[in-house]
């Protein structure tokens, strides 16, 4: 959704939108309206300019887009597609703190 390519889901990250705002659904089976970016910073910062919120059909409040931010940040900057399909998020840092 950032930058605009496709790849398979399992190589994508999921972000799922709740109640409690947005959160990053390790599994994909997370309930909710859901948007994939590549698990890459470069691929982040595309979609937190904009296209994300819109794919959640919601509003990213600073707190929302903090916390992307701080998943964001332990991506990697550049990979090559074979690295992409073996970046998955891990359980830490994929639910949103209470």
């Amino acid at each position: 959704m950032g930058c605009r390519q496709v790849l398979a889901k399992r190589a994508l990250v999921r972000i799922v939108r709740t109640e409690e705002g947005p959160r990053v659904d390790p599994t994909g089976k997370a309930a909710g309206r859901g948007a994939y970016l590549h698990a890459l910073r470069s691929c982040w910062e595309k979609g937190l300019k904009g296209p994300l919120a819109y794919a959640l059909k919601t509003e990213l409040t600073e707190p929302d887009r903090e916390f992307l931010r701080m998943f964001m940040a332990r991506l990697p900057d550049e990979a090559d597609e074979a690295d992409l399909a073996e970046v998955k998020p891990d359980q830490e840092g994929a639910e949103r703190p209470m």
